[in-house]
């Protein structure tokens, strides 16, 4: 089953794809936002066109587990992407994923130039990553 994952930020959004097995995450692209119907309307494209099967949202939640800003707006890209399509859509923790695509460039040696743009495609990559790893343990 190809999944998509999405990494939902402020001003852009990460996206990653499975493979075919649902096993191996992979960046895929980086859009900008422009609004949540504009973004729902292009993620619906890319899913059509790759034979995606599910959506993952990343999801931030506080501490206690309660909404957040953040957890919101995903909240948001959810319901618009629902209603445009019948694949299916749920929310992943995405907790320190943005964190660790940090650590993660590091880990690689990227220099500290290359380490200063975006990570959101990486952090789209790891929540998906994480996903996986759960599904494919039960």
């Amino acid at each position: 089953m190809r999944i998509l994952a999405i990494d939902p930020g402020e001003k852009r959004l990460g996206l990653a794809l499975s493979d075919s097995t649902g096993t191996i995450a992979s960046p895929l692209m980086v859009l900008n936002h422009i609004s949540h119907d504009e973004n729902a309307a292009r993620i619906i494209q890319l899913a059509t066109e790759r034979g995606v099967e599910k959506i993952i949202i990343g999801q931030a939640l506080s501490m206690d587990g309660e909404s957040t800003l953040s957890s919101r707006r995903a909240g948001r890209l959810a319901g618009a992407i629902r209603s445009r399509t019948s694949l299916p859509v749920e929310f992943w923790d995405e907790t320190g994923s943005t964190k660790t695509a940090r650590e993660t460039r590091i880990a690689m040696g990227a220099s500290r130039k290359k380490r200063s743009g975006h990570l959101d495609e990486i952090a789209a990559t790891i929540i998906l990553q994480s996903y996986l790893d759960w599904t494919n343990l039960k």
